[in-house]
């Protein structure tokens, strides 16, 4: 074979081993979605006095909405609802998510629940509150000898959870997170079933000493959080900020947590939402339009 020859075949050897190359870095990255949620609405409270019931809320409506939705664009969904999602059975199947999480993943978290303030034991919260979701187990409050606590999540375990997350997606994966609950407010319902007004969280502190809440006014709609060529992107969103009632919303003739509802609208509307991008302002804006949400103002944290 002559030279001209030799140096066609060098090229497309080139070309060859190039594009082994590329597939195989595809490959090792392709972006896999997987999605978990949490929806209660159903309560079990044990605790003797109805005052120190958890009011029944619709958050499985919420996860009925977005499963479907999720499915659409793509992403392996895992849900829990109702009395599935006690703390024990959260934490063994966000334990077994989070291991099956891979370099590359786009991971969306999903939580409609209560949500209540819990005396901060650690020294790590400013005001002295952790904030924790609420398992369809969990008590309002601490019985001594009968409950301390031990079923409520608070937002330190979610925060390893999510760090363990974002480590093993890597910087070419990127985590979202949805909760739609909230920490302040009270549960009532009007005479009338049009009245109702369904809230998420309570004004009650979880404390062992009885201390008081007083939620710190924190005005701020943007919070960046750490940044790491270690792990991954993440963007927190919200309901409402810490001192203000989440209200639910009545849509077609059910209920739903406001921020899950409109969430689910801008979905459905991008079949290719990008999510590194800011597609959460297009949820905020629904919400501002919303006069039944007035008082209530989305929070939003993100590393990007």
């Amino acid at each position: 074979m002559n030279c001209l020859g030799n140096n066609v075949l060098a090229i497309l050897g080139q070309i060859v081993l190039i594009s082994l190359v590329s597939i195989g870095s595809d490959v090792l990255y392709a972006q896999n979605q997987r999605a978990f949620l949490v929806g209660i609405s159903d309560y079990q409270s044990t605790i003797e006095h109805a005052s120190d019931y958890w009011e029944n809320i619709h958050g499985a409506n919420d996860v009925v909405l977005l499963s479907p939705t999720l499915r659409k664009l793509g992403f392996k969904v895992t849900s829990l609802i109702n009395r599935q999602a006690t703390a024990a059975n959260i934490r063994k199947q966000l334990s077994k998510f989070s291991s099956s999480c891979k370099s590359g993943d786009i991971v969306y978290l999903h939580f409609s629940c209560h949500g209540q303030p819990v005396e901060d034991l650690d020294g790590d919260e400013p005001d002295g509150w952790d904030e924790a979701i609420i398992p369809v187990d969990a008590q309002k409050v601490y019985v001594k000898g009968l409950y301390k606590g031990e079923n409520h999540i608070t937002d330190d375990e979610l925060n390893r959870l999510f760090r363990t997350i974002r480590t093993k997606i890597g910087r070419k994966g990127f985590l979202t997170v949805v909760i739609d609950a909230c920490h302040a407010g009270t549960s009532y319902r009007g005479e009338e079933v049009e009245d109702s007004v369904f809230v998420r969280g309570t004004n009650s502190g979880f404390s062992e000493r009885g201390l008081r809440f007083v939620p710190k006014i924190d005005k701020r709609g943007r919070i960046r959080v750490e940044k790491s060529n270690n792990m991954s992107g993440i963007c927190i969103i919200e309901a409402c900020r810490s001192y203000q009632v989440n209200n639910e919303i009545k849509c077609n003739g059910k209920y739903y947590g406001s921020l899950s509802y409109y969430t689910n609208k801008v979905l459905q509307s991008d079949n290719k939402i990008a999510w590194r991008g800011r597609w959460y302002e297009a949820v905020i804006a629904l919400m501002s339009k919303d006069l039944r949400l007035v008082r209530q103002n989305p929070v939003i944290e993100f590393s990007e």
